[in-house]
């Protein structure tokens, strides 16, 4: 909280303290807020540069005496400190406001729901001094407990399973929304500053990439896809033939599953390619990352073709069939439990390490593809709409060939000579 000067109000070390004078008293008195308390004390000096070295000192004190646990709350609180609870609803009342049209009401709501299910009632009543990097790795312990029944506190149909613990990516978002909290409390001045949340005892992470189709297993892949849509039972044909051409269309585009569900008619052009003389399209996409730009490989334009002139699997009052329309999606229905069937079939719903195949896996596909090309990886990184970092930390696997050798096996000049002298004598 920003201290403003006035003639009988002035700041104390930026602002960190004050000192001010009171009605009928010669003496000016010192004041700040610390670890959730107001401390006041007078300065016993009647001259203001006095009062400021006295508050100077007085401050560093407090903080001496909190850094070692030794600071003792005043004989009187101030004022209550403000809950975790309190804190949380603020952060959710911002949030919503300042991330409109940046994040998807979606990712709101997963906030909100972290909080409600599983932040809350652990921390909900606690002082958020008392949020500690202590008190939050009780928490993590307290999550990856095996728990015997189920959280009162979710509203889900899912089964219980007991003993199940959450995977670590369920743990971290939830550590995110802690972390926007305390970040809440210190903007407003609750809190000196956001405590450490880093999980202790934890290794580097070591570099793995994501399950993807090798170029046979994605061969494979939409060969089977091919072929079922030929054997479908009637009432699955359309659906089958919606799946061959969504694994296609990922595969040469790398967009992201909700990416793809998003998609519209309206937001894809079929264009010449000015630079390769191919037709490729030009999609206009909606996701995670707000609005951005793809442009795929020539493989996806004739499975676009085929999905723009296919009917819809629903007819007229009349009979006739119906056709999309400009506004309609590109991926009207839900191909998951077809399209694992069909990696069960295939013997391709888990990679060599154990990782389960998704449709996530065809995003990973193109971007592996791309790189056994040889693209440029800062190239592949826009078109993703994702970071160098990113690649290079979960697709290193398939980094070989943007690495360029005769950059790497640079000698100096005289050091071929130097070393056959050395081994004359």
């Amino acid at each position: 909280m920003e201290i403003q000067q006035t003639p009988d109000k002035h700041p104390v070390l930026g602002g960190k303290a004050y000192v001010y004078k009171r009605k009928r008293s010669n003496y000016w008195q010192c004041a700040t807020y610390l670890r959730g308390y107001n401390y006041r004390a007078s300065t016993k000096e009647s001259y203001l540069h006095e009062a400021i070295n006295y508050a100077e000192e007085w401050y560093i004190n407090l903080r001496g005496q909190a850094s070692v646990g030794v600071l003792e709350p005043p004989a009187q609180k101030q004022e209550k400190e403000i809950t975790f609870r309190e804190v949380a609803d603020k952060f959710i009342e911002e949030y919503s406001v300042i991330t409109e049209g940046q994040r998807s009401p979606a990712w709101i709501e997963g906030h909100a729901s972290r909080l409600r299910v599983h932040l809350l009632p652990f921390l909900g009543d606690l002082p958020i001094s008392k949020v500690t990097g202590g008190k939050v790795q009780e928490y993590r312990v307290f999550r990856m407990t095996p728990q015997k029944k189920k959280n009162p506190n979710a509203k889900d149909n899912r089964p219980f399973k007991e003993g199940a613990v959450p995977a670590q990516k369920t743990l971290h978002n939830e550590i995110v929304t802690l972390r926007q909290v305390l970040k809440t409390a210190a903007r407003h001045g609750w809190i000196e500053s956001v405590p450490d949340l880093s999980a202790p005892y934890r290794r580097s992470g070591k570099v793995s990439h994501r399950p993807w189709f090798s170029p046979a297993e994605y061969q494979q892949l939409y060969k089977a896809t091919r072929k079922y849509k030929k054997e479908a039972l009637p009432h699955l044909t359309w659906a089958a033939e919606q799946l061959h051409d969504y694994v296609l269309f990922m595969g040469n585009t790398g967009l992201r599953p909700d990416e793809a569900k998003n998609l519209q008619h309206r937001d894809i052009e079929i264009v010449e390619d000015a630079a390769t003389g191919e037709r490729i399209l030009v999609i206009e996409v909606r996701g995670k990352r707000g609005v951005g730009y793809c442009k795929s490989t020539a493989g996806a334009v004739r499975p676009y073709e085929r999905l723009l002139g296919r009917a819809k699997k629903k007819k007229d009052k009349d009979g006739n069939p119906v056709y999309p329309q400009l506004s309609d999606k590109v991926f009207p229905g839900s191909h998951v439990k077809m399209f694992q069937n069909i990696l069960e079939r295939e013997g391709l719903r888990l990679d060599r390490d154990g990782k389960a195949r998704t449709s996530y896996s065809l995003r990973h596909t193109y971007i592996c593809m791309r790189l056994l090309e040889g693209a440029d990886i800062y190239q592949i990184a826009k078109n993703c709409r994702t970071s160098v970092e990113m690649i290079e930390k979960h697709y290193a696997a398939h980094l070989k060939n943007t690495l360029d050798a005769s950059a790497i096996n640079v000698r100096k000049t005289g050091y071929s000579q130097a070393k056959n002298d050395r081994e004359k004598h």
